[in-house]
């Protein structure tokens, strides 16, 4: 059961950690983060910025919310189930964002392959038809 709980947290862990960090929604927040990243002169808060754009770190503070929210230990049930449940999660969850922005990836490429097809050939169509015609393409 233990490890339901894991795969279920590190699911929702990894689907927040990723809404906020990638997705359009949130665009705007996450650019205002990224500027203060960059730009503010202070580490501290260069720092905390930061972590709202980066997947990796935001995922920390995720899992550390739902951790404590749900007081899920894992194997332990003492203080070192939190830790071990917390890292646990993080490791889970990263690898779930991993798996997905791969498959987004292949999703584009396959987009962009398609496109790529479909347009040499109407332009083969194009090139048949100017043939036929005797008329010239610009």
């Amino acid at each position: 059961m233990q490890l339901v709980w894991l795969a279920v947290l590190a699911l929702v862990v990894a689907c927040v950690a990723w809404t906020v960090t990638h997705e359009d929604l949130l665009r705007e927040p996450r650019e205002y983060c990224a500027r203060r990243a960059q730009d503010d002169p202070r580490t501290v808060v260069r720092k905390c910025y930061y972590v709202v754009t980066c997947e990796y770190c935001f995922s920390h503070w995720v899992a550390l919310g739902f951790v404590a929210l749900t007081r899920y230990r894992l194997l332990l049930d003492d203080w070192r189930g939190y830790l071990l449940s917390f890292f646990a999660v993080v490791a889970v969850a990263n690898f779930y964002m991993s798996a997905f922005g791969r498959l987004r990836q292949e999703v584009k490429r396959e987009g962009l392959e398609a496109k790529h097809k479909e347009q040499a050939i109407e332009l083969t169509r194009q090139l048949q038809e100017g043939e036929t015609d005797g008329a010239r393409l610009p």
